[in-house]
């Protein structure tokens, strides 16, 4: 009980070569071992090995997604891409607009809240 509400320190992130990724990569997809397997015998994370696995069948051709090669040559500002339309300019930089603006209308709920709200008042 005496553990209870501690929390693991967090492990500083950790950086791969690409050589080391492609050798988990491969030995993920011999079949021998689960994904799973592998990352426990690596110390990773089971996610992280997933993703390279992933990542591998996009620059390979066998799934459609964003290359690895196409990913870096994107352009961005501050970690965030440039002329995203979700993105809003002021003079504190980029950030993500969620102001109403006038005319909106009222906003929409799950559930029928505001259905709710209406046939109570009769209107």
């Amino acid at each position: 009980m005496e553990s209870m509400g501690k929390k693991k320190p967090r492990r500083p992130r950790r950086s791969f070569t690409s050589e080391f990724e492609a050798e988990i990569v491969g030995l993920c997809r011999r079949g021998d071992r689960s994904v799973g397997q592998v990352a426990r015998d690596f110390e990773l994370t089971e996610t992280a090995g997933r993703d390279w696995v992933k990542q591998a069948e996009v620059d390979a051709g066998e799934r459609n997604a964003l290359t690895s090669g196409d990913a870096r040559s994107l352009p961005r500002c501050g970690g965030r891409i440039v002329g995203c339309p979700r993105m809003s300019t002021s003079s504190s930089g980029p950030q993500l607009s969620s102001r109403r603006r006038p005319g909106d209308g009222a906003p929409v709920h799950r559930g029928g809240e505001a259905c709710r709200s209406q046939r109570q008042t009769g209107v």
